[in-house]
């Protein structure tokens, strides 16, 4: 049983003691009931659950629910994903860069600005 909990975290049903692997979430203000892929981080609002509390999900009478497709796939975002992702911090941080930093050569690394770099660091999973 400990050992379960070092895998991940557990279900957020009593007595469940199985590891979670998707987080529901509800939005009361839509009437709606989100289940997808386990949340990275655990919030205060949202629920883990394990695949069997997860498949017999029942939400109250008039209330929908997005089913959020598993994905099996644990290897995280693309080096594309990542890039982009740093393009778009390096060109935030550009438009936000004082003036004197704008007007140095593009190809250095001081027209990102102060703290404007990013770099990927792997995981391991």
């Amino acid at each position: 049983m400990a050992s379960q909990a070092k895998l991940g975290r557990s279900c957020s049903r009593v007595s469940c003691r199985s590891v979670a692997t998707m987080t529901l979430t509800y939005i009361y203000a839509e009437s709606t009931a989100v289940l997808g892929p386990l949340a990275t981080f655990s919030e205060p609002h949202s629920y883990d659950l394990c695949v069997a509390h997860g498949q017999r999900l029942t939400v109250p009478q008039g209330w929908n629910v997005i089913r959020q497709e598993l994905n099996d796939d644990l290897s995280g975002p693309t080096d594309d994903d990542l890039m982009v992702i740093a393009d778009a911090v390096r060109e935030a941080a550009s438009a936000n860069a004082p003036d004197e930093l704008k007007a140095s050569n593009p190809n250095t690394q001081s027209n990102i600005g102060r703290r404007g770099h990013l770099r990927a660091v792997p995981t391991n999973y």
